[in-house]
């Protein structure tokens, strides 16, 4: 039985709009149980009226299940929660709402069969006189809010037709719409383009001046040093630490995530120079039916050539193209010195081609089955005999991939949802690495993973390059592009525009401490460019 005190009353509600506390959050003692497993154990969490608290950890940390406890999803088994100085007593997303407590989901939760205006006012539409939906007024008001936060989106858009970018924003002005005093973020940059990026800040900032508390949620390091006034730090569902983020090293955070001394993106990666041999892959001037156009590229043995590029740049539909999902319509492309024209994805593993995709869950795994049998399924002609699979020979190669990619679960035969989200990408990647490719093409692979997984992720990009693969490596984040490639293609509006070598992203004469966050600033520059440009 639950023995957390909640009340109804609506904390805005004070007569002399003071609150008693100042915390305009303060979680206490919060645990969790699930099935005999502690997601949470006694876990405190204040957060001041205007400011942006990071919430940090590693994936399983305890983050979610605080988060879905404080707006009303789950009921915590023990601990208190007071809004304003005002404790709660009924545990229900309603209850949370009347708070003053708004949360945007990684997993956003528009209705794609609506416009824009509907989403945002859904449950709370403006009635006319006769007591009916004023949709007139709903767009009215819909773009007052886009104009006021300056952004560019028209309140008849259909949400099913925006890009991932206009949707993520869309929720953000929804959650801001219903005046929250208290605004929760889940991964919110990452649907972003750099642009939109700084229009959220620019957003958080503004609600900062505002009194809004703050909570944000993300595996960027890069944006929780530039945003966040504070941060606390989970790990195996238990409270780290809470300080200033002024106060902490971006080291210092990562080692207190993952509870080792483990190297953030800054210091992982290239640790010796790989001379790149053989073309293992060569496109010249090839399009699709959309995108990419006319795209040229060479990718050579031991060698990993990192694709940047803005969101709609082309990025993906190259990688898809080249996977043979959408076959070319124009242009050659040949491996190892061969002409080919895939018109499948068997006939590009056939080929020596293997694709780690952007959404692992949609596209990467079968969420029912097992971490061995999500590994096997790409081979299953190679591991069986006649019309049976060999246990033997799944066994082994499932036993060689985990502990090469050293994936952390409980057994083989565990559901994958059950690791997380880092285990879940290595078990891609090992599906991948199954197939024995020459050529790897990696599309967003650490997206939605905790900085250590990140690190894991590059460093193993790395070895592949040493192994003598070649891998095409496609991110939104510099600080991994600039860590584990050798050279950087600019791509925009589905051309590659431009290579960068990364030593030209490098100032000598920059300290060692600031020579990865003005390389990172140097390659976002040259993106913006190559974009504005094209």
């Amino acid at each position: 039985m639950s023995d957390v005190s909640i009340t109804t009353d609506d904390a805005r509600s004070r007569k002399d709009g003071v609150p008693a506390t100042g915390y305009a959050i303060s979680m206490k003692n919060m645990t969790k149980t699930f099935g005999g497993v502690k997601a949470l154990s006694d876990v405190s969490l204040d957060v001041k009226h205007g400011e942006v608290h990071a919430l940090l950890g590693g994936n399983g940390a305890g983050k979610s299940t605080l988060l879905k406890i404080l707006r009303g999803v789950q009921p915590p088994d023990s601990g208190t929660i007071v809004v304003d100085g005002i404790p709660l007593n009924e545990h229900s997303t309603e209850a949370s709402q009347r708070a003053g407590i708004a949360m945007i989901f990684q997993e956003m939760s528009l209705i794609p069969t609506l416009t824009a205006a509907q989403n945002i006012f859904l449950n709370q539409e403006p009635k006319s006189a006769a007591g009916l939906i004023d949709d007139r007024e709903c767009r009215r008001r819909a773009r007052e809010l886009f104009e006021e936060f300056k952004v560019d989106i028209s309140p008849n858009e259909m949400v099913g037709n925006m890009s991932s970018g206009q949707r993520q924003l869309t929720e953000i002005v929804k959650a801001i719409s219903q005046k929250s005093k208290i605004l929760v973020l889940d991964e919110p940059s990452s649907a972003l383009t750099e642009t939109e990026v700084e229009l959220l800040f620019d957003l958080l900032r503004q609600l900062k001046k505002d009194g809004v508390a703050i909570i944000y949620v993300s595996h960027r390091m890069e944006e929780i040093m530039r945003i966040a006034d504070r941060a606390t730090i989970l790990r195996d569902g238990q409270f780290v630490l809470t300080a200033p983020i002024s106060e902490l090293t971006l080291d210092e955070i990562v080692a207190q995530i993952s509870g080792k001394e483990t190297r953030s993106l800054d210091r992982a990666g290239q640790t010796s120079t790989v001379k790149a041999g053989e073309a293992f892959l060569e496109l010249k001037n090839v399009s699709g039916a959309r995108k990419p156009v006319s795209a040229s590229l060479t990718l050579r043995k031991g060698e990993v050539v990192g694709v940047a590029g803005l969101l709609g740049s082309g990025r993906s539909s190259l990688a898809r193209l080249i996977y043979g999902l959408n076959p070319p319509v124009s242009g050659e492309m040949t491996v190892k010195g061969k002409p080919v024209r895939f018109a499948s994805p068997q006939e590009a593993i056939d080929g020596g081609i293997a694709l780690v995709p952007e959404n692992r869950l949609r596209e990467g795994l079968i969420g029912s089955h097992s971490v061995a049998s999500n590994i096997c399924l790409p081979v299953l002609k190679r591991l069986s005999k006649w019309t049976m699979v060999s246990k033997k020979l799944s066994k082994k190669l499932v036993d060689e991939q985990i502990a090469a990619l050293r994936v952390k679960t409980d057994s083989v035969n565990a559901p994958i949802l059950a690791l997380s989200g880092g285990n879940q990408q290595k078990v891609v990647v090992a599906k991948s690495l199954a197939t024995l490719p020459d050529i790897l093409v990696l599309d967003e692979p650490t997206a939605g993973i905790d900085i250590g997984s990140k690190t894991e992720i590059v460093e193993l990009v790395r070895e592949m390059a040493r192994a003598d693969k070649a891998v095409l490596l496609i991110s939104s984040e510099p600080s991994e592009l600039i860590a584990a490639s050798d050279r950087i293609l600019l791509m925009a509006n589905g051309r590659i525009v431009r290579e960068v070598a990364i030593n030209e992203l490098f100032s000598q004469d920059s300290k060692p401490d600031e020579r990865m966050q003005q390389a990172r600033q140097r390659l976002q520059v040259l993106i913006q460019e190559v974009n504005s440009n094209d």
